[in-house]
């Protein structure tokens, strides 16, 4: 499936927060440019260094006691962008992440949907 099926098939919610991404002992701090169910969009940090054929981790800080994590792999480097896409989230990331994007969206049937798509992939 193309990257361009997927942006319609996941609602991708334009969000800023103090966002990490770390591969092993390497620790970045980037800017968070949008997420949904399926992953994250950054802007690339510098310097770039990474190990682009290596998974990642990525934690995003909503607040002082609340935070998303996700271990995600690069999918696309488009400019100075890089998306990823998310392999496994915990619960509770998952039930703060599912909040963020009902807060973001018009309507929680379109939640609904994303989260039974995500679940039949």
């Amino acid at each position: 499936m193309s990257d361009h099926q997927e942006r319609r098939r996941f609602k991708r919610i334009a969000f800023d927060a103090p966002t990490e991404l770390v591969q092993g002992e390497h620790r970045w701090q980037v800017s968070l440019l949008d997420i949904s169910l399926k992953g994250i969009l950054i802007e690339s940090p510098e310097p770039w260094d990474a190990d682009l054929e290596e998974l990642f981790d990525a934690v995003i800080h909503l607040g002082e006691n609340a935070q998303v994590e996700m271990q995600v792999q690069l999918r696309h480097i488009d400019d100075r962008q890089l998306g990823f896409i998310c392999l496994h989230i915990d619960l509770h990331s998952l039930e703060h992440l599912c909040r963020l994007i009902e807060l973001n969206l018009a309507d929680r049937t379109e939640l609904e949907r994303e989260f039974h798509e995500l679940i039949e992939v």
